[in-house]
Formats: structure tokens, C-alpha cells, sequence
């Protein structure tokens, strides 16, 4: 697992290594080899935050905000922003299994946690606390697009968008802040609430 972004620039224009792509059927055993993530209590594993370059940066701390999302992410940028689509959210074990040892950050989301993000677990209006802020699962749906093949490989896209695996949310979700507050790395994150009758 690599998070640090200080010894090589990572954007948005960033590629990534063919020697490190994962066949479709090694992500598929990998997965079933993964221990269940927790459903109700986890903790945020990394921040990250894209400049007006698309460089990444990875941020010990962050202050979320229900306007701004992560403050100076690319998201704030966008002429009209997306409420839908403030946060971008990937579940932590699923893309170090996808990345295979490439730096995390080439993924582009905001939010790494160690928490179970499948449907059935947090369908969207679904509530979390992930440190002292409140974010909400949205509708938004989160899919794999031609970056992801470029930077994982084309059974990575494949992967993450098979219709049979299309509830466990394995390219992400969104999220959206309802309530501002302070995360760090390491904070943990407790579901609030499970929407749509969800346990």
C-alpha cells in the first residue's frame, strides 16, 4: 500500500504500469480472498485532495465542508458542481487489490476507508460519521471509465463494472457532506443510518 505522493507527481494525466495490471481472473480471486470489511464501524485510511493541476495530494487532515466538499479538490473547481458527486469514495482493500502495489492516489478519489461500501450495506441516504464530519451516500452512481483502464488495466475496468458485481461498489461510491467537520487519516467512521429499510 502506497499513499505517499512526494516521491513521483501524480495527476490527472497519469498512467499506469502495465507489469502491475492484475488479469480478470486474478482480481476475481483476489476479491473472493478478501476478509469481510466492516459493516458498521471502520476508519478513514487516507485523504486525498486534487490541485488545479489534477495533482494529487495526500493530506493528513482535512476540513469538510457541506460547500466546498474537501476544500480545494478539483470538485470545488467545476463550474457547477455536482452536489451528487462531492466526494469521491473508494473502499480501501478493493483498491490496493486493484492498484497492486501502484500508489493509491492514481485512483483520484477523496476518501479511502476501510469500511463496507457494497449496496446492501450503504444504499444511497445511507448517513456515516467519518471523523467529525456527517456525509450521506448519494444516488450518484460511481462507474469505471477509460482513466481507470489506463491506469490499472482493461480487466480492471471490466472488473469493477461486471453487472453481477455491480452492488458491491467496487469502483466506489459518492458521498456528499451534510454536516462540516474535521477528518484525519486514522479517524474512525461509524454508518449513522442505513437507508431504504437497510438494517
Amino acid at each position: 500500500m502506497t499513499m505517499s505522493t512526494e516521491t513521483v507527481r501524480l495527476d490527472s494525466q497519469s498512467v499506469g504500469d502495465p507489469a502491475r495490471y492484475l488479469t480478470l481472473d486474478e482480481l476475481q480471486r483476489g476479491l473472493e480472498s478478501l476478509p469481510a470489511a466492516p459493516r458498521d464501524h471502520g476508519r478513514v485510511v487516507a485523504l486525498v485532495r486534487r490541485d488545479a493541476e489534477g495533482v494529487r495530494h495526500v493530506e493528513p487532515r482535512v476540513h469538510l465542508t457541506p460547500e466546498a466538499g474537501l476544500p480545494g479538490d478539483a470538485w470545488g473547481r467545476k463550474r457547477t458542481p455536482n452536489p451528487e458527486s462531492q466526494l469521491a469514495v473508494i473502499q480501501m482493500d478493493v483498491a490496493t487489490l486493484i492498484a497492486n502495489g501502484q500508489p493509491l492516489p492514481l485512483f483520484g478519489d477523496n476518501l479511502f476507508l476501510d469500511l463496507d461500501l457494497s449496496t446492501a450495506n450503504l444504499p444511497a441516504g445511507s448517513r456515516v460519521r467519518a471523523g467529525q464530519a456527517l456525509l450521506e451516500v448519494t444516488p450518484q452512481p460511481h462507474n469505471g471509465c477509460r482513466k481507470l483502464s489506463a491506469r490499472f488495466g482493461p480487466d480492471a475496468l471490466t472488473f469493477v463494472s461486471m453487472r453481477e458485481r455491480r452492488h458491491l461498489n467496487l469502483r466506489g461510491i459518492y458521498m456528499r457532506v451534510i454536516e462540516a467537520g474535521a477528518v484525519c487519516a486514522g479517524d474512525p467512521v461509524e454508518v449513522l443510518l442505513r437507508a431504504a429499510g437497510e438494517r
